[in-house]
């Protein structure tokens, strides 16, 4: 049997392949919030919530003007970004329906409540938050997790964004 990964190994950041750099910027930073940490003219930018080096970079040093890979091939499946309350991933929400960003999918999954997006170039995002640990479904044996996918309260989660503090 392969040993286990060490549980304090995290995902640190993802780079996309954009075809437009400030198409991109207006997307991470103009709607969902990120802040700009260094940009490379229209190459290349770094963004991150918080001051951090950066969680996503944006490129297109070999994707300029390019167009989303077809359905049916390989590649990123989407990115996942955690917020830590349920009150932000709800203002995150009401910015996404502010700026007219369409939802593919909002998701109850017992552990978590998700939203599914598309970014300008068609990179898979997802908008979540987690439950408290103790709060999430367990089987009958208390071994492990029992996560499901029903339809999310998405008026709900609104609610909870306005009372953001």
């Amino acid at each position: 049997m392969s040993e286990t990964i060490d549980p304090r190994v995290r995902i640190g950041h993802v780079h996309l392949k954009v075809a437009n750099i400030q198409r991109a910027l207006d997307f991470y930073c103009g709607v969902l919030g990120f802040e700009l940490q260094q940009g490379w003219d229209d190459q290349a930018a770094f963004i991150s919530a918080g001051g951090y080096h950066h969680h996503i970079g944006l490129n297109t040093w070999e994707s300029r003007g390019g167009s989303p890979p077809p359905p049916g091939t390989t590649g990123l499946y989407h990115l996942a970004i955690l917020y830590p309350t349920r009150e932000l991933l709800g203002d995150a929400l009401r910015r996404l329906l502010e700026a007219g960003v369409r939802l593919e999918g909002a998701s109850d999954h017992g552990v978590s409540e998700a939203l599914y997006l598309r970014d300008p170039d068609g990179n898979g995002v997802e908008l979540y938050w987690d439950r408290p640990e103790e709060e999430w479904p367990r089987p009958s044996d208390g071994e492990g997790v029992a996560m499901f996918t029903r339809p999310l309260d998405v008026q709900g989660l609104l609610a909870a964004g306005t009372e953001r503090p």
